[in-house]
């Protein structure tokens, strides 16, 4: 997979905002790192390893399905990976930036100015327009709302003619497209999507992973998708497999009966056979 460098698109197609320094220790080109993270519950007996020593670089300009049987820890994954939740070890990097020690308010900042996110449940405030929907992490960030390029992105969705509607005047399907319009309204590092067409009908799941995979292809932009759904995950460049808390294979360019079949293939090893070996793509 060729490594996008120098630059990166805005939202609207044009020109990238200035590519952020790398870390030092950051792998360069690398839009996500996690080394050695691991995420434990409890204590004792009691104990549960969520992640088991996560090593992992995805590119820029990549995007990335993350599947497993249920408790084989996606979710925590993800929450770590976007620093929604902190790992018990290790460390994690976003754009070549390390937010492990970050504090809360950094955190946060982090989140609203350089990741986007797409949820099964839309999570849109339904007293607010569309365009105000999409517009506000602008907002929180403290960043100038630009209503032109609310436009724009609101175009690139197929939704130019709704900005003025509340959610709840729109199907799910167009919901979720607003939500994705949200997460590329500031041109983010990374894109995480949580079961995004969860909620959704076979016809308007593909809209919706059509728009994450044009996002990619057009905008160079860096999708993490956690499924269930093996048609779902056949639009990625690849999919991951986690079990127990470690990475136990991975696909590229899979078919949906392939991905279907190394899920089955995997619900069917032994718990052990999961390793946690680094994986860079």
């Amino acid at each position: 997979m060729r490594v996008r460098k120098g630059r990166r698109q805005k939202a609207d197609g044009g020109q990238g905002a200035e590519v952020r320094p790398e870390a030092p220790g950051a792998t360069p080109g690398l839009a996500v790192e996690l080394r050695g993270v691991r995420r434990q519950y409890g204590r004792g007996a009691g104990t549960v390893h969520a992640l088991a020593g996560i090593d992992l670089g995805l590119r820029r300009g990549t995007f990335t399905a993350v599947m497993g049987p249920s408790g084989s820890g996606k979710s925590t994954f993800l929450q770590c990976a976007a620093g929604l939740d902190r790992p018990t070890a290790g460390s994690v990097r976003l754009g070549g930036t390390e937010i492990t020690g970050m504090s809360e308010n950094e955190l946060t900042e982090l989140r609203r100015s350089r990741l986007g996110f797409v949820f099964q449940a839309f999570n849109l405030l339904p007293s607010l327009t569309v365009e105000q929907n999409v517009l506000l992490p602008m907002r929180l960030a403290g960043q100038r709302q630009e209503r032109r390029r609310a436009e724009e992105v609101l175009a690139r969705v197929g939704l130019a003619d709704k900005a003025r509607r509340r959610p709840g005047e729109l199907s799910g399907g167009q919901q979720q497209r607003v939500a994705v319009a949200r997460a590329l309204i500031t041109a983010p590092d990374v894109i995480f999507a949580d079961e995004p067409t969860g909620a959704l009908d076979t016809g308007t799941a593909a809209e919706v992973l059509g728009l994450l995979r044009d996002a990619v292809d057009t905008l160079g932009a860096t999708v993490v998708m956690v499924t269930h759904d093996p048609t779902a995950a056949a639009w990625a460049d690849r999919v991951l497999f986690l079990a127990d808390g470690a990475f136990a294979d991975r696909l590229e360019r899979g078919s949906a009966e392939g991905i279907a079949a190394r899920m089955t293939a995997l619900t069917s090893r032994a718990p052990r056979e999961a390793t946690a070996a680094g994986v860079t793509v």
